[in-house]
């Protein structure tokens, strides 16, 4: 995954803001959207489209279009990096394959020392018995 080639292929629209914020918030588009557009992506390999369209299927439209959104800064360019990052770390995270968990056996040691630990308890609790007469 190349930084740069995913970057250049995304797509950015500033939007005005919602919330409070008084006269700025009515003439300053400070929202940013991004848009990936998954499918037609050159930056990735097949092989990547697949595993982020299954890691990221809930936030992906129906043509598989990632779509972000940021106005947590005042500023239109402080939006625009915010977004960038948080894009480029949801890719990250979608490509990491996890590693296949292989079954282990229990060690014929541990099985038998775990049943003499239980024969040794019930010893112990066979002496403390009153003796049948």
């Amino acid at each position: 995954m190349e930084n740069e080639k995913i970057i250049s292929e995304l797509s950015f629209k500033a939007v005005r803001s919602s919330g409070a914020g008084g006269q700025n918030v009515n003439k300053v588009s400070s929202k940013v959207v991004l848009t990936f557009d998954l499918k037609n992506s050159q930056a990735l390999t097949e092989e990547e489209k697949l595993l982020v369209e299954t890691k990221l299927s809930s936030r992906l439209t129906t043509d598989s279009v990632l779509i972000l959104n940021c106005d947590e800064d005042r500023s239109q360019f402080r939006n625009k990096e915010l977004v960038t990052k948080r894009f480029l770390e949801l890719i990250k995270n979608a490509l990491i394959v996890p590693k296949i968990r292989k079954a282990t056996k229990i060690p014929k040691s541990v099985i038998k020392k775990r049943i003499k630990d239980k024969k040794n308890l019930s010893e112990i609790k066979q002496s403390r018995r009153k003796p049948d007469y």
